[in-house]
């Protein structure tokens, strides 16, 4: 039995991070602008794809790879730090673009949406860190079967993640719209993600917290 405090705790980690701008965000942001809601969609499915792959290897022992060779997690999360500051960088430089400011970028297939939704998910740091050091906090010993426990508070937060993922998905365009009219607005929109990418990019890096065996 699964208890109620570690729900409703991994339900607020995940809203959390899925609503601090990041790599999932943007390319879904993105797409649903470029390309419309239903590629945005098929994007999504491939996010949602990611998450149950990290949901079954961090349940099925991914934890004990990075706890045996603690320096490969080292090694992941200055990785994803970097990724996260490049961001922030390509946010707050001058001429930069907003996450919901149009680009011209090529109509793909639906093959490779949903293949470059997956791919961004798995490379995505703050994901790889909830599911390997986040998540496990929230799993009681006294409670009864662990890899049951892990199973389902990670659906819990891929049912969180992917409702909110698609109300962006579904808002993107109107968002952007809306911003484009204010281009005061879209420019602290700018600077606002910009700005939380870089705290999360240090916050990343600064961790010095260890994986837990889930």
């Amino acid at each position: 039995m699964v208890e109620l405090s570690g729900v409703l705790g991994v339900a607020m980690v995940a809203l959390g991070m899925v609503l601090t701008p990041g790599p999932n965000m943007i390319y879904l942001v993105s797409r649903s602008i470029t390309q419309g809601r239903r590629a945005g969609v098929v994007s999504l499915g491939g996010v949602a794809v990611g998450f149950l792959v990290y949901l079954l290897a961090t349940n099925l022992g991914l934890s004990v790879v990075f706890l045996a060779v603690p320096e490969l997690y080292v090694a992941v999360k200055l990785a994803g730090a970097g990724y996260l500051a490049y961001l922030a960088w390509n946010a707050l430089r001058p001429g930069g673009l907003s996450v919901f400011a149009p680009e011209d970028l090529p109509h793909d297939s639906t093959r490779r949406l949903f293949t470059m939704g997956l791919m961004t998910n798995l490379l995505n740091p703050k994901i790889a860190i909830m599911y390997l050091s986040l998540i496990p906090q929230f799993i009681s010993l006294e409670a009864g079967n662990v890899l049951l426990q892990g199973f389902v508070l990670g659906s819990v937060q891929i049912a969180v993640a992917l409702t909110v993922n698609l109300g962006i998905v579904l808002a993107a365009g109107a968002i952007a719209v809306f911003l484009a009219r204010r281009p005061s607005w879209l420019r602290a929109q700018r600077y606002l993600m910009g700005t939380a990418l870089g705290l999360l990019a240090v916050s990343v890096a600064a961790d010095t917290s260890a994986p837990v065996r889930a």
